[in-house]
């Protein structure tokens, strides 16, 4: 295992749920972290949290969609620190309408430029310094609607999460030789604020059983403390209760017509 102390880690999404979890995780270990996303007071608290622990942490507020604010924060990142270590692209939504039926062009059009557009922009933003550093990780958080199409996330989510594991094995490919590693963590069921957005979010009991965010957060710096010599190409990661296996609740499609 290699330290983090002293890496530059840039997470999007950090202000909640798994990115949260990993800029925490990375500030504790020492990594020099940058936080992303939308909305500035839950960066700011994120921040705290880290800053208060002993480690640094500073924000970029940003919409990964758009593919220009992308590049300029980079730039600034670059200009500040001199590189780039380890990206944790985990900024994602989904949609309440999200089986056929309900979904609108506008609903799949929002996933697609936050969950794949959003991830493309980052990881191309990065590989530019990254090629010159000739070193670099990039962990996209992707689903287990990413590996298995099933019911519990619909439609939209499951292709782009998909694309994005597509994408992650593409950018292997084309950099293995260059000491660049990219990462797809494909988590199923995770207790964030995002489940409060779903069509019927689970109750306490069922999100007690889930992954949490602080097991995320572990993970992903798991993942960025393999030597360099080493790529997890993927990594699964699921509940031991898995409704996707159980068939609880929203996990099955409903035959009401």
């Amino acid at each position: 295992m290699q330290s983090v102390n002293g890496k530059i880690a840039w997470v999007t999404g950090s202000g909640s749920g798994i990115g949260r979890a990993g800029a925490i995780a990375l500030g504790g270990a020492g990594a020099i972290v940058i936080l992303s996303g939308r909305r500035v007071p839950q960066l700011e608290a994120t921040a705290k949290r880290i800053t208060d622990a002993g480690g640094v942490a500073t924000i970029e507020p940003l919409d990964i969609a758009d593919g220009d604010a992308v590049n300029v924060v980079v730039d600034r990142i670059i200009e500040k620190h001199g590189r780039i270590d380890i990206l944790v692209n985990s900024a994602g939504v989904n949609t309440a309408n999200r089986r056929w039926k309900t979904i609108e062009p506008d609903d799949w059009n929002f996933l697609v430029d936050v969950n794949l557009n959003g991830a493309f922009n980052c990881s191309h933003a990065v590989l530019k310094p990254m090629r010159k550093q000739r070193d670099g990780l990039i962990i996209n958080v992707s689903s287990m609607s990413g590996r298995r199409v099933g019911a519990l996330s619909g439609a939209p989510y499951s292709a782009t999460k998909h694309a994005v594991n597509a994408m992650t094995e593409s950018i292997n490919i084309e950099h293995c030789h260059q000491g660049i590693r990219a990462c797809a963590l494909c988590p199923g069921e995770v207790a964030t604020e995002i489940l409060d957005r779903r069509p019927t979010p689970p109750n306490a009991e069922a999100r007690a059983k889930m992954i949490q965010e602080e097991d995320m957060g572990d993970t992903i710096l798991f993942i960025s403390q393999m030597p360099a010599h080493v790529c997890l190409n993927e990594v699964l990661i699921t509940p031991t209760w898995n409704r996707t296996y159980i068939g609880d609740g929203e996990a099955s499609v409903p035959r009401d017509d």
